[in-house]
């Protein structure tokens, strides 16, 4: 019983030390971290939108929380929290393999896994909602971030969802965590 108990305490040191271990975000990902403020339109309606970057648990991960509003109706809001997480390098696969998951104002209804590909300058992240795919395009250009969405349905045929273009902007002071 002792040995089990023993065993059971050391359990957490072996997580602990396997997610130090994690390497570092590609470059393209990497480039997204920080703090950003711009505009664009979602569906042909202009908006302004925020966007915060960081790395999550430990720094295996990255979290992106967004909020978006109308430029013709502040009570028109939207927010979404995005994590996205990189795989190692398989001997004779592809570098830059991604994972991650979207979560939004909507609920758990339209919460979706997604998978995509690093690249030098930035990244592609793909998440199925219903039968379309929603391709989702991060391009980092000096001190501007520019964000692209598409809806690909199940024929192939593409059409424009949302695009943004970014600025770098000062981070705020991290506010106290809210309870419900």
């Amino acid at each position: 019983m002792l040995g089990f108990l023993i065993a059971g305490a050391a359990l957490p040191l072996a997580f602990t030390t396997q997610a130090q271990s994690v390497a570092p975000p590609p470059a393209g990902l990497h480039a997204i971290e920080g703090c950003w403020q711009g505009n664009g339109t979602v569906m042909g309606k202009p908006v302004t939108l925020t966007l915060h970057a960081a790395p999550a648990a430990l720094g295996a991960m990255i979290a992106v929380d967004t909020t978006s509003v109308a430029a013709t109706d502040a009570t028109d809001r939207y927010a979404a929290h995005l994590v996205f997480g990189w795989l190692p390098a398989k001997p004779g696969g592809p570098a830059g393999a991604l994972t991650g998951y979207w979560a939004d104002s909507f609920g758990g209804a339209f919460a979706a896994p997604g998978e995509g590909e690093a690249e030098a300058q930035g990244f592609e992240m793909r998440y199925r909602f219903g039968e379309d795919i929603f391709v989702n395009r991060w391009r980092r250009m000096a001190q501007t971030l520019d964000w692209t969405i598409i809806a690909r349905d199940t024929a192939g045929k593409e059409q424009a969802f949302a695009a943004y273009r970014l600025k770098a902007a000062p981070c705020p002071a991290a506010p106290p965590a809210r309870h419900r």
